[in-house]
């Protein structure tokens, strides 16, 4: 079979798409052609959901019916917390996200629904819904008490709500909305990818949601915030920090949040969200992880050439604003749940079975010989 091989499917073109367009020279993107960092500065998370699901971004009227359903749309079946006593304690909680999503696909009447229509709601309802998995999740692993979820508030403070009891200050608010809205979507990367092969089998929507955050969970696409904070906390100090990653960069160790297969220049999202990073330090007087950070960047730039990813500054980010670090990648799809249901939509409104072809390489022409001769 003489046909071009590029091992990872690197640089393969498999697909059209409206959704998102990534910049590989400048980093920048755009969700339907609306560019993400207006939109990350300037728009709610509710109103991106919106634009990603249905290809436009709403009025005031669309976005106040939009997000009072995502509201009334929030809890999920009590049998999810029985469910949650039989598992091992120390389970992944992207093991548990995953497990509840199927079981809310066989609660939804609406599973085999596979109209556009049918797919936006259920994207609605699950999106609304997740945020409520991960708190609830939160909470039970450390024996407390579950919080309902809050009417009357944005999408980013019911979350705080449930996880703490608490709603967050402005700027934690605005941080995390700014967050979500970064990790919402990017083309077709890996769980995007799988999500879009399951629902071009004409698979239900909750297969391919199931499919996506099986694929995330893996140490090479989701997970690299919390891998992040794990290093800048086995670093501790600033003065360290120059040092550590020198140390680490002879042994030819990989750092978390640096490279990305398409950017060439580096991710304009790391730009966005490391405002934050700053600002989140100077208010809180945590700026020491900022300045790590900064260091560690500075040296790996100089040694090896390679720029941030959105990972890296989300991390401290993350830590800063209160959110333990088993949440990171949960969190991570509390986003992209929005930008895989787009990706569903997209590919059963014109559909054709993903099939790609394989080069083979095994042994040719071996005899075959009887069992009683083997």
């Amino acid at each position: 079979m003489d046909k071009p091989y590029s091992p990872g499917l690197e640089g393969i073109i498999a697909g059209e798409s409206s959704i998102c367009e990534v910049d590989e020279e400048t980093g920048n993107m755009t969700y339907w052609g609306y560019d993400l960092e207006e939109l990350a500065e300037r728009a709610s998370f509710e109103e991106v959901i919106y634009l990603l699901l249905k290809g436009d971004l709403p009025n005031r009227q669309q976005l106040d019916v939009f997000s009072n359903e995502l509201c009334k749309n929030r809890t999920i079946p009590t049998s999810l917390f029985d469910l949650y006593k039989t598992f091992p304690y120390k389970t992944d909680p992207m093991d548990i996200l995953r497990t509840y999503v199927s079981i809310v696909g066989i609660h939804d009447p609406e599973t085999c629904d596979t109209s556009p229509e049918g797919l936006k709601r259920k994207a609605l309802r699950l999106t609304a819904q997740i945020p409520t998995m991960i708190a609830s999740i939160y909470r039970l692993r450390g024996g407390m008490t579950i919080f309902e979820p809050k009417a009357g508030v944005s999408h980013v403070e019911n979350f705080f709500a449930m996880l703490t009891g608490n709603l967050p200050d402005p700027l934690v608010e605005k941080a995390m909305n700014v967050s979500l809205i970064l990790y919402a979507e990017h083309e077709f990367n890996a769980s995007t990818f799988s999500a879009r092969v399951t629902a071009s089998t004409l698979s239900d929507f909750y297969s391919a949601m199931t499919s996506s955050i099986g694929t995330l969970k893996g140490s090479l696409h989701g997970g690299a915030n919390e891998r992040v904070m794990e290093m800048l906390l086995q670093i501790g100090e600033e003065s360290k920090a120059e040092k550590w990653i020198r140390n680490a960069l002879a042994k030819k160790q990989r750092i978390p949040g640096f490279g990305h297969r398409v950017y060439k220049n580096g991710d304009a999202r790391s730009r966005v969200i490391e405002r934050y990073c700053k600002a989140l330090g100077e208010k809180t007087g945590q700026t020491k992880w900022y300045n790590m950070s900064k260091t560690i960047e500075r040296v790996v730039k100089e040694e090896k050439g390679f720029f941030p990813n959105l990972d890296f500054y989300s991390a401290s980010t993350y830590y800063m604003v209160g959110l333990p670090i088993p949440l990171y990648t949960p969190i991570f799809v509390m986003s992209r749940v929005v930008g895989w249901a787009a990706h569903i939509i997209e590919q059963q409104s014109n559909n054709r079975l993903i099939r790609p072809r394989s080069v083979y390489i095994g042994p040719s022409s071996k005899p075959f010989v009887s069992l009683e001769q083997r």
